[in-house]
């Protein structure tokens, strides 16, 4: 139980300037079988290490990409990574199967709350829907895509609700480092803010 490893890409260009990120990098940064990786503080050039990665990711159960949520997207050095890192022949393709099995999700800071990502709001299209392309990402590298952990209207959040949503970020990843998880009942969450973390355990863990 709970010997899952874990690898955190953390994605942020401007980590100085975020609140949320802070605070949700302090608490997970404790975690034992975390690794966390500060993308943008290792490749400030974008000269991605490629092999390096691909060893990161063969070496952990679980990835996490934690980015803020840019024009409906990911920052720029996280598209860079996914273009590089996940080569044909490695991840996908002709015998492209080392990460077939690995489970991925994405955790996100948005700037517009639940209201405004609603088919009748401004943006017209859920969280999860503009996360479509890393989730058909996933399925081509024959990875399980987790339901995402939001973090929305992150600019107006206070000091005590980035609080809660830390805690819940801690809950999620000693949740996901369990063996007895149900990873097909799991998917069929539309993300992990639905659920209160008593609720885990009673719905999502493989029965005996």
């Amino acid at each position: 139980m709970a010997n899952k490893k874990i690898l955190i890409l953390f994605f942020h260009p401007r980590f100085e300037d975020s609140r949320v990120n802070a605070q949700l990098v302090e608490g997970v940064k404790q975690l034992q079988n975390i690794t966390f990786r500060d993308m943008y503080e290792l490749y400030p050039d974008f000269n991605i290490n490629v092999e390096k990665e691909q060893a990161q990711l063969l070496a952990h159960d679980i990835i996490i990409w934690q980015h803020p949520f840019y024009w409906y997207n990911c920052p720029p050095l996280m598209k860079q990574w996914l273009d590089l890192v996940l080569e044909y022949g490695w991840a996908y393709g002709t015998n492209g199967n080392k990460l077939s099995g690995k489970w991925i999700m994405n955790v996100i800071s948005s700037g517009g709350g639940f209201n405004v990502y609603q088919k009748e709001g401004r943006n017209r299209f859920t969280h999860r829907d503009f996360l479509n392309s890393f989730d058909q990402t996933a399925h081509l590298c024959q990875m399980d895509y987790l339901p995402p952990f939001i973090i929305p209207g992150a600019n107006k959040l206070s000091v005590a609700e980035i609080e809660d949503f830390m805690i819940r970020y801690t809950q999620i990843v000693h949740f996901l480092m369990n063996e007895q998880i149900d990873v097909n009942k799991l998917k069929e969450l539309e993300n992990f803010n639905q659920l209160n973390a008593d609720q885990w355990e009673h719905q999502f863990y493989k029965m005996p």
